[in-house]
């Protein structure tokens, strides 16, 4: 395996995740022919056979999974290595793999946005997850960066706050809850919950405020999306609790209303996160530093587009 060349790890790589000769010829701009002569040869060096043929697909056998992590490894190692010594000629480019938990999508693309009007040569691979499947990606070393609460049961992260994160409980406006001047978390018992699945950080936070109080939460209705809390909170199922940062155009609007309860908002914070033994490349060091000191800006700045949006609607 010692006169594997790179190119030939790149179509293994290639093939691999396309599962077709075709498909990755087809990415790298080669004949089919060049793919699987390629592969032939790796696979009279290793000794072993590295794909199994289905048909007109592929897929690799038990020594093809082996090889693929160390390819992978050998190839982003290479991409690091030049995006360092792109920093040292002073050039600012690359890609930036960044994670993000799914309650952040309502500020992280506004945070990139901003980021990428100062670092336009910098690619953003972003993805999203519960609090459990970010942290594991991060430790994989899926991602590089990520956008969440504090890391909590993960070890070998290192995390540092860059934002305020209040998370309140929310109400449709005509609720029976709605009207009263405070409420006890007790007050919630008997009451629809509209929960998120089970990993989530406002799923945790929700089961711990019923615990402290002394009382089973009754979930209505449990998903995977903020999107489809709101819009059954607003339909009236039920209570929910929820990041202040995803619910403020329809607190705005009127759409929802906060609940005084007693203990809430809940003031945590938003936190970028890394590999504490990984260094980090250029471009990721650049976006790390950026989400530090303008994080909490691009937030506030959000807030009051919200404000000023929900004034132009109201009626003269």
């Amino acid at each position: 395996m010692r006169n594997v060349t790179i190119r030939q790890l790149q179509m293994f790589v290639a093939a691999s995740e396309a599962g077709s000769f075709t498909r990755a010829a087809e990415a790298l701009h080669v004949s089919p022919a060049a793919v699987s002569f390629q592969i032939k040869q790796i696979e009279d060096m290793s000794g072993f056979s590295l794909f199994e043929r289905i048909g007109k697909k592929v897929a690799p056998t038990d020594a093809g999974r082996a090889l693929f992590g160390y390819a992978q490894t050998v190839l982003q190692a290479l991409q690091d290595a030049d995006q360092s010594l792109m920093a040292l000629r002073g050039v600012v480019g690359g890609r930036a793999a960044l994670g993000a938990v799914s309650t952040a999508k309502y500020l992280v693309p506004h945070a990139l946005a901003n980021f990428q009007i100062q670092y336009s040569g910098i690619a953003i691979n972003l993805r999203f997850g519960n609090r459990r499947q970010i942290g594991d990606a991060l430790q994989r070393g899926d991602i590089e960066l990520a956008v969440m609460g504090s890391p909590g049961e993960h070890d070998g992260l290192t995390a540092a706050p860059f934002a305020v994160h209040p998370t309140v409980l929310v109400a449709a406006p005509n609720h029976p809850l709605a009207g009263a001047p405070s409420l006890r978390p007790l007050d919630l018992a008997g009451h629809g919950l509209i929960a998120r699945e089970e990993g989530s950080g406002t799923r945790l936070l929700m089961e711990k405020m019923c615990e402290e109080a002394g009382f089973p939460p009754r979930i209505a209705m449990t998903t995977d999306s903020n999107e489809t809390i709101k819009q059954a909170v607003m339909a009236g199922m039920g209570v929910a609790v929820l990041s202040r940062h995803t619910v403020g155009l329809e607190l705005a609007l009127g759409l929802l209303k906060t609940l005084p309860v007693e203990g809430f908002p809940r003031l945590r914070s938003w936190f970028v996160a890394h590999r504490r033994a990984m260094p980090l490349m250029p471009a990721h060091v650049k976006l790390r530093a950026f989400l530090l000191e303008h994080g909490q800006g691009v937030i506030d700045g959000l807030e009051a587009g919200y404000l000023d949006a929900a004034q132009r609607r109201a009626p003269i």
